[in-house]
């Protein structure tokens, strides 16, 4: 199984359906797995795809519309009843604590682990999380209500070193961090050996973006621009192009309109509307812009 990969939890739009749930993924990056989104249902959904859902810590909740985050009170309440005993963070705007913490606090009120929200400022795009591996940045978008984005990034990582040379030159084991950071090696001769010599380049560093609701918006290409892989919402056809203006969605053709410009390695869509009966015109619409496209559909698992 790879380190990298997004599981769709649930597909769906605002009216839900038999096949699809609502907005939910997991991102696993490395030894790390996030929730992002939280539609009703979605504790269902992390047993039914068998994700480990204690290993969770941290949410990142787009914006509040019902279907990204009335999941939450539920999961909440089951986490306790799994025995639980972490911390858990909720990133989202600020409303989501006075909205529903209250009824969290009401209906967990034994819970055996602290639920900490800790809010964003959907206007202005910032880092809302950083550990000593992955950091987690906001994109601001254009729905009807305040919204973000997020994008995923590994942390730039160290050079892979060349053991058996180092040891041929003396290097001190002292200095081994210092050649995976870059520097070159000065003997105590002064002979300088070039870093590039003792080492060889990093493994890649691992990008996902996940663009939640929102009308076309090219301004968050930079924001965006070359990651591994990119979910965004594409709820409508071209064809329903006043539906697309009126309640700020995109179409599949704005989705890869938007992964055509920013050079990202994968495309995903989903969020389709229930009013269509197939998904596969949306995957259609979109490849012939962006032809590496893949379709949201629940329980998929795309690796990148």
């Amino acid at each position: 199984m790879s380190d990298y990969q997004v599981t769709i939890l649930g597909s769906g739009s605002a009216l839900s359906n038999i096949q699809t749930f609502h907005s939910a993924q997991v991102l696993k990056m490395n030894s790390k797995r996030f929730l992002i989104d939280a539609g009703e249902g979605v504790q269902i959904r992390l047993r039914q795809y068998h994700q480990k859902i204690l290993a969770i810590n941290h949410i990142f909740i787009s914006h509040l519309h019902g279907d990204h985050c009335l999941g939450l009170p539920g999961l909440i309440s089951s986490l306790g009843m799994m025995g639980r005993t972490a911390p858990l963070f909720i990133h989202a705007h600020a409303d989501l604590e006075k909205v529903m913490g209250e009824m969290i606090r009401y209906f967990c009120a034994d819970s055996p682990f602290d639920i900490n929200f800790v809010s964003y400022n959907p206007y202005h795009a910032e880092e809302i999380y950083s550990d000593r591996t992955i950091s987690v940045t906001t994109v601001p978008l254009k729905h009807r209500v305040p919204t973000c984005g997020f994008v995923f990034r590994e942390k730039n990582k160290e050079r892979h070193l060349n053991r058996a040379l180092a040891e041929s030159y003396e290097v001190p084991i002292a200095f081994y961090k210092n050649l995976k950071n870059g520097e070159d090696f000065v003997t105590p001769d002064g002979r300088v050996i070039a870093n590039d010599r003792l080492t060889t380049p990093p493994s890649h560093a691992h990008s996902f973006a996940y663009i939640s609701d929102t009308a076309y918006l090219e301004k968050i290409v930079p924001l965006i621009e070359n990651v591994d892989c990119l979910y965004h919402e594409a709820t409508y056809l071209s064809t329903d192009d006043d539906r697309i203006r009126k309640t700020q969605h995109s179409s599949a053709a704005q989705a890869a309109t938007i992964a055509k410009m920013a050079n990202v390695g994968k495309l995903i869509i989903g969020h389709h509307s229930s009013r269509y009966n197939s998904y596969m015109p949306f995957i259609e619409e979109a490849k012939a812009i962006f032809p590496n496209t893949f379709s949201a559909l629940d329980g998929t698992r795309i690796e990148f």
